[in-house]
């Protein structure tokens, strides 16, 4: 498509635009971690790591990240399993309700977190509570296991379109069995799939908080919460802008690697190599 001068110009403008309003906030967040005031004043009084030590002394907030590491790890277990079951699945047989079971295991995704914390929120009061199971890091796993399912089915399935079945026919024909076909041909093909998935998956609920907030316990605070819990103390103020920034790191680089591995061009047959 050719355009104009102009055109281009107006495009990579709003190009710009977009990314200011993503990114400059983040860069905000950045600069008051270092910022030598207690508030969020701008401009910045002076800069500072003196905060950075605080955050990594405080208590609460290496509490809230254990808390967060823990759920986030348990929804990539869960979802990983499940995920990857249902591509299977899907993709491999023909049954009764095949289509709505995936449009099922991709809804929730596109649901407000705030209707699947209430409807998991209820759920768990109805099911749950009265067996003498009550709200807890167990109940945290489940709700966000419920969005991370999606990432993980989209990656597998998506590979597993791109996976030739010759490959399995041709690894069965020379006297395989089903698990040595899936030991040497099939994972390895879809390996990077499940890696980029897990990551995505861990990356969601690391950083999750409104399923969190109807799922989680008395005792249970992730560190989105601890994050939301101080943002309103003023002595917090410079500490939870160093929190917020880590949160982001450890955000940013699950994806980023996800993204890589996603894009990995090498044809299914350099796998079985």
């Amino acid at each position: 498509m050719n355009l104009s001068r102009g055109a281009r110009a107006l495009l990579r403008l709003w190009l710009v635009l977009g990314l200011a309003v993503i990114y400059v906030p983040l860069l905000i967040v950045l600069v008051n971690s270092l910022n030598a005031g207690r508030t969020f004043a701008w401009p910045p009084e002076g800069f500072t790591l003196d905060w950075w030590a605080r955050a990594w002394g405080n208590q609460g907030a290496r509490a809230a990240l254990w808390t967060s590491v823990q759920a986030a790890l348990g929804a990539t277990a869960v979802a990983l399993t499940l995920g990857t079951m249902t591509a299977f699945a899907v993709h491999r047989y023909k049954f009764f309700g095949q289509r709505p079971l995936s449009l099922a295991v991709v809804l929730p995704i596109a649901l407000p977190g705030i209707v699947t914390g209430i409807a998991l929120n209820t759920a768990f009061r109805t099911t749950l509570e009265p067996i003498g199971i009550g709200f807890g890091l167990m109940t945290v796993i489940i709700g966000h296991a419920t969005f991370c399912i999606v990432v993980v089915y989209n990656n597998v399935i998506a590979r597993l379109r791109r996976v030739s079945r010759s490959l399995e026919e041709a690894s069965m024909d020379l006297g395989a069995d089903t698990f040595q076909t899936f030991r040497y041909v099939t994972f390895p093909a879809i390996r990077s799939a499940l890696l980029a998935g897990a990551l995505l998956a861990f990356a969601l609920s690391f950083d999750e908080i409104i399923v969190t907030t109807f799922t989680a316990g008395a005792g249970v605070q992730t560190l989105p919460i601890w994050i939301y819990t101080n943002l309103a103390r003023p002595n917090q103020a410079p500490i939870v802008n160093v929190v917020a920034v880590f949160v982001i790191v450890l955000s940013v680089i699950p994806i980023w690697l996800a993204q890589r591995l996603s894009s990995d061009g090498a044809s299914p047959t350099a796998h079985t190599r």
